[in-house]
């Protein structure tokens, strides 16, 4: 039963992963409404998407306390690295540094890498700016930046929380290597979007 369990979470995480839809996150084409455009952005890039989920899934693997650290951290460093793009500060390579958090961030549930919170929190918050960036840079002109800003902070969250649901599944041996193969097909996504083949 267990097996069964387990081969159905593989094969639906690999079915939503590896799923080549174009990263529409970082297209010109917009929506209108201040929080509708910030809150669609992440979820529209299947690149913001594969890193997001995975902060929730390592923040579960983890356990307390980066359960809700990482989630927390993961959000107030991505509204610091907005107001960066925001301003036009210049960040070098955004989309390499987007790409390398899900390769990075899926290698580290992958691997089951336990490291210390603080590590972690860094970790997750060098990532957080990078795609802080890419929303600030993209925020459409006409609409209202603080509501663009709540939209994308919030759907980023949701979308912490589906990684932190899945990952709750640590708590049995199966869930555990479904956890773990979730964190290497996530990183095998961010080989994609690295190379330019999703």
């Amino acid at each position: 039963m267990t097996n069964r369990i387990f081969s159905t979470l593989c094969i639906a995480t690999a079915s939503l992963l590896l799923t080549t839809f174009p990263a529409l996150a970082h297209g010109e084409v917009g929506y209108g409404g201040g929080f509708v455009a910030g809150f669609t952005h992440p979820i529209l890039g299947w690149d913001h998407v594969a890193a997001m989920v995975a902060v929730g899934l390592w923040g579960a693997f983890l356990g307390t306390p980066a359960i809700w650290i990482l989630p927390v951290v993961f959000p107030l460093v991505m509204a610091l690295g907005a107001v960066l793009g925001i301003l036009g500060t210049p960040v070098p390579a955004i989309e390499t540094g987007i790409a390398l958090s899900a390769v990075v961030l899926g290698g580290m549930i992958a691997f089951a890498v336990k490291a210390p919170i603080w590590v972690a929190a860094v970790i997750v918050g060098a990532f957080a700016i990078f795609h802080g960036y890419a929303h600030g840079t993209e925020l459409p002109g006409s609409v209202n930046a603080f509501a663009y800003a709540a939209g994308f902070v919030i759907s980023t969250g949701i979308l912490h929380l589906i990684g932190i649901a899945f990952g709750l599944l640590i708590k049995w041996p199966a869930g555990r290597m479904a956890v773990r193969g979730a964190g290497g097909l996530i990183s095998l996504a961010g080989v994609a979007f690295l190379t330019g083949m999703a």
